[in-house]
């Protein structure tokens, strides 16, 4: 771990702060009392949780596009494939709590009059059946399109608008109530996780501390990559494609091999998203989505994967804050931030960091 963290001073701050973070978080919500002035409330930790889901998730989108040079505008997609599976094991949790209190089958589909589940939720009602799923949807799709596009040589752009159309019909599908995933609505009204309630606080700190460590892992795992002799050859694929391939390198495998990892950690990300925001729905395909996860990237630099981290965290601290005191005024406000970073900080807010060790 050790190896993968030289040189990575933001790195190293990173996983300081997240250490620090899954042991004063839980204290001041569960010791100190409300009312004091350093109580956390269960809400902040629920947000901040959100928050680490989504920087895991920038994480998962740095590595495609910072270090392979591949700008996915769809990943959206297999954080939302996470998220559904992750969704459809909490809506068989339900059980006959539900508003029609059918003890098989979740509301959606009584109000449908279906009779019974469909055989792909079959297996959802257990934990390890659903977590297998998370990462094997999103990983086999990522598989599936990206052995199709990768064999196919489209890049740049092209590539960029086929991960857009793939999501794009996802979402498409998704909305469709015969499709079995609860059409416009989504899923939600989930109402416990492995038996624990979803709306105890210790529940909800638990599920922060799990964001926080999966972002860990992912983190060091993308980390592991960057810095291996398979990270050098990523790169170079990103800089000069041609070239790699002209060396003798396998450049569609080894693009194929990194997409696919990278929508596994998306999914992941999804799956820790849903249970602490309590909905999963059509709109997490949308376009916009996987675009605005490239703003948190290039906001917070590319290529430094911590950077995408601080991306994730500061637009969507400044989305949360806005929505409140000045709703109309938050797209404007993103638009401004971007162009802002693109003009003065190419390099992104990581940058900075880069320029004050350079003038040391």
């Amino acid at each position: 771990m050790f190896y993968m963290l030289k040189g990575d001073r933001g790195g190293q701050a990173l996983l300081l702060l997240l250490s620090i973070a899954v042991v004063l978080v839980p204290v001041l919500n569960l010791v100190v009392p409300e009312g004091h002035a350093l109580h956390v409330s269960t809400f902040t930790v629920t947000l901040l949780g959100k928050y680490l889901a989504f920087a895991l998730l920038a994480v998962a989108v740095d590595l495609v596009w910072g270090y392979m040079g591949i700008l996915s505008l769809g990943h959206g997609a297999f954080f939302a494939l996470g998220g559904y599976a992750m969704g459809m094991y909490l809506m068989l949790q339900i059980g006959d709590r539900g508003v029609y209190g059918n003890p098989d089958l979740p509301d959606f589909m009584v109000f449908l009059n279906w009779q019974e589940v469909p055989w792909f939720w079959q297996g959802f009602d257990n934990f390890w059946f659903a977590m297998i799923m998370v990462a094997l949807v999103p990983g086999l799709l990522a598989f599936v399109f990206g052995a199709l596009a990768f064999r196919s040589r489209v890049t740049g752009v092209y590539l960029s608008i086929m991960t857009q159309a793939l999501t794009y019909a996802l979402m498409l599908a998704f909305f469709r109530n015969e499709m079995g995933f609860g059409g416009n609505n989504g899923l939600t009204d989930f109402k416990d996780i492995l038996g624990f309630s979803l709306q105890s606080d210790s529940t909800r700190v638990a599920l922060f501390i799990a964001s926080a460590a999966a972002l860990a892992l992912g983190y060091l795992a993308c980390r592991a990559i960057v810095v291996s002799r398979l990270g050098k050859v990523v790169v170079a694929i990103r800089d000069t494609e041609d070239r790699v391939r002209f060396i003798g390198y396998r450049v569609d495998h080894i693009k194929l091999a990194i997409f696919t990892f990278s929508a596994v950690l998306a999914g992941i990300a999804g799956a820790l998203y849903v249970p602490q925001v309590g909905i999963i729905n059509p709109g997490e395909f949308s376009p916009l989505r996987s675009i605005e996860l490239v703003v948190w990237v290039a906001i917070g630099g590319r290529a430094t994967l911590y950077g995408a981290v601080l991306g994730a965290f500061i637009v969507n601290y400044s989305k949360t804050y806005l929505t409140g005191a000045a709703p109309e005024v938050w797209l404007f406000a993103l638009g401004a931030l971007f162009v802002l970073v693109t003009l003065y900080l190419p390099n992104g807010l990581a940058g900075l960091s880069k320029k004050k060790e350079a003038a040391a």
